[in-house]
This record gives C-alpha cells, sequence and structure tokens, in this order.
C-alpha cells in the first residue's frame, strides 16, 4: 500500500545525518552513510540540488541545547531514504569518495 506524499513535508535537523553523532544524540542514518558535521547551508543546498524545495527555520533540536536550525524538505519518498539522499549528495559537493 503505498502513501500520497504530495504536499507533505519532512523536518532534516543536522544531527539526522551527522557522523559525529551516536543514535541516542539523534543521528538517524547508518554511520557509513552520514556525513561530519553537516552545515545548515550544506543541507539547503544538497535539497536544492535534489529538488526538494527547502525551507530554513529557526528552531532548536530538542536532544541537543543549543543547536538551532532545521530544514524542511518536499517528502518525494521515505524519511530515511531522503537522508541518506542527503547526506549523499553533500558526500559529493565535498568531494568524498565512497
Amino acid at each position: 500500500m503505498s502513501r500520497d506524499n504530495k504536499g507533505r513535508r519532512i523536518v532534516v535537523y543536522p544531527a539526522y545525518i551527522d557522523s559525529k553523532k551516536s543514535r541516542s544524540e539523534g543521528r538517524k542514518i547508518s554511520l557509513s552513510k552520514a556525513v561530519p558535521n553537516p552545515s545548515i547551508k550544506e543541507i539547503i543546498e544538497a535539497s536544492e540540488r535534489l529538488g526538494l524545495n527547502p525551507l530554513y527555520e529557526e528552531k532548536h533540536y530538542p536532544r541537543l541545547k543549543g543547536v538551532k536550525g532545521r530544514v524542511l524538505v518536499d517528502k518525494k519518498s521515505g524519511k530515511l531514504e531522503i537522508l541518506r539522499m542527503i547526506a549523499d549528495e553533500i558526500r559529493k559537493m565535498r568531494g568524498i569518495t565512497g
């Protein structure tokens, strides 16, 4: 059964794709797919390149004090798949292979 994702958005906090964070600190994807210290600017640029229409919001990440900023992106597939795609695009932007 497929879900209709039209008009839906998901939240992307930098911690979700940060290889420096543990699962308990909020990392959602595997360590091998994550990138070290992703910035909001990188997430926005990667999302634009992927056609996900990013929207920045200045909100705090609940698990980490003092961490500000999140990005809303169009939900074109599952959340974890989108997070992996964004992390992969950041790797390409940084020139990291593998």
